[in-house]
């Protein structure tokens, strides 16, 4: 897990060039066909790239993003009308039935296909119109880390061409190097509070929800914590009734429309006595952990690319192996 979330700049700075003659075409393409709604497919850290791709998509294009639920198709059966949409699966070895299955009955249904997939000889990539590569390469660890991070980039490359956005562009290009330089920030300090920690709250908001999910799945199969993902204004609806003295808060940040209310909500949480680990911001009594400073567009990226270092680390403080979590495997074939 280590060695490959270490790879990740490298992945995202081979991917960008690999793929930048392609989706300047795909980009046209997506203009010219138009979708009215875009519907995503995928499981596991997939998916969470696929929150990513809403929040891209919907703030920058206006153009609405919705989750699909792969059993309507793989499990009832149920024929959907997808004409004029954009059907976005998501997916590292392209191979679990139940999205190949919601990918083949969403062309049938009327929707252009695109697979954003690592293996582009994958079942997966066979059934699409088109393939966004991820050129991770291959991944030995169980948790995901370099094709999450690859899928988050390959998404920015994918509307930054869409919607020909030159300054998303610019952004995504200097991922790679600050990609490199949050991976050597310490969160040491977060790996202190957490080592005897039973439950945590991973928060944000906006475009960096998808890594708090992220962050909260890594904590469950690669350090035996139970750790669940909130928006900073969901939690707000009950679940931070939970948080107290020994329950933490991971909050996570991005400099956009979304930071002064997540670290109101720092603050609060921080007055009730809650142990609140913060990154992107700094909020006065709460565990601040450093970050690189960055376009909000690839921020999270970066502070992905920060907490796997930091998970990493946290998995074997407390006796556990970060690459063989128990039970899992890495082709998780769900039906």
């Amino acid at each position: 897990m280590f060695r490959e979330a270490a790879q990740a700049p490298g992945i995202v700075r081979a991917q960008i060039s690999r793929n930048q003659n392609t989706m300047p075409a795909l980009g046209a393409w997506l203009r010219g066909i138009a979708p009215r709604v875009v519907v995503t497919a995928a499981r596991g850290s997939s998916d969470h790239a696929a929150t990513f791709a809403k929040y891209v998509l919907e703030t920058r294009m206006g153009l609405l993003t919705s989750s699909a639920a792969p059993s309507v198709s793989s499990i009832y059966g149920s024929r959907q009308d997808l004409r004029d949409c954009l059907f976005l699966a998501i997916s590292q070895s392209g191979r679990s039935p139940d999205l190949l299955s919601a990918a083949e009955a969403a062309g049938a249904a009327g929707a252009a296909v695109i697979a954003v997939v690592n293996d582009d000889t994958s079942p997966l990539a066979a059934l699409a119109d088109h393939v966004v590569r991820l050129c991770a390469g291959a991944e030995e660890s169980v948790a995901a880390t370099k094709s999450y991070l690859a899928s988050l980039a390959a998404l920015l490359h994918l509307c930054a061409e869409w919607s020909a956005d030159a300054k998303l562009l610019a952004a995504l290009r200097t991922a790679p190097q600050r990609m490199e330089d949050a991976w050597l920030q310490d969160w040491t300090e977060a790996v202190a509070l957490l080592q005897p920690a039973t439950h945590l709250y991973v928060i944000a908001r906006g475009v960096g929800l998808a890594v708090a999910q992220e962050a909260a799945l890594k904590c469950k199969e690669t350090c035996g914590l139970h750790a669940e993902a909130f928006s900073a204004a969901e939690v707000k609806h009950g679940p931070q009734a939970l948080l107290g003295e020994r329950f933490p808060a991971l909050v996570l940040v991005q400099d956009d429309e979304s930071r002064a209310g997540t670290e109101e909500l720092a603050l609060e949480l921080v007055a009730r006595g809650v142990p609140v680990m913060i990154a992107g911001a700094a909020v006065p009594g709460a565990v601040v952990l450093p970050t690189v400073e960055a376009d909000a567009a690839i921020a999270p990226l970066l502070l992905a690319q920060s907490f796997y270092r930091m998970a990493n680390a946290l998995a074997i403080a407390r006796g556990f192996d970060p690459d063989n979590p128990p039970h899992l495997r890495k082709v998780t074939e769900t039906r």
